[in-house]
């Protein structure tokens, strides 16, 4: 119910500083997550744009996927979402 009564933001900064509006955001139809997708999901639930919740939905991730994608900016950056090198960054 506090979601509800929270003030929905228009737009929040991106991952490469751009504007992010939820018409810029990856289709729910996303399969292949890059860097970049990932990036703009995370920007959106932190700013605002979108709730944990509704990113999980929308984007049929689990609770548990979309923290590891936080926690892998939070400590390696953008780098740290890289799957292809995973152990480099991650151990």
């Amino acid at each position: 119910m506090v979601e509800a009564l929270r003030p929905r933001v228009k737009y929040v900064i991106g991952p490469d500083g751009s504007p992010l509006t939820i018409t810029d955001l990856p289709p729910s139809s996303t399969k292949r997550w890059v860097i970049r997708r990932k990036a703009e999901v995370v920007a959106a639930v932190r700013g605002g744009l979108l709730s944990l919740e509704e990113a999980c939905t929308r984007y049929t991730l689990t609770v548990d996927e979309f923290l590891s994608w936080q926690v892998s900016i939070d400590q390696f950056g953008l780098a740290g979402l890289r799957t292809t090198r995973i152990q480099q960054y991650r151990q």
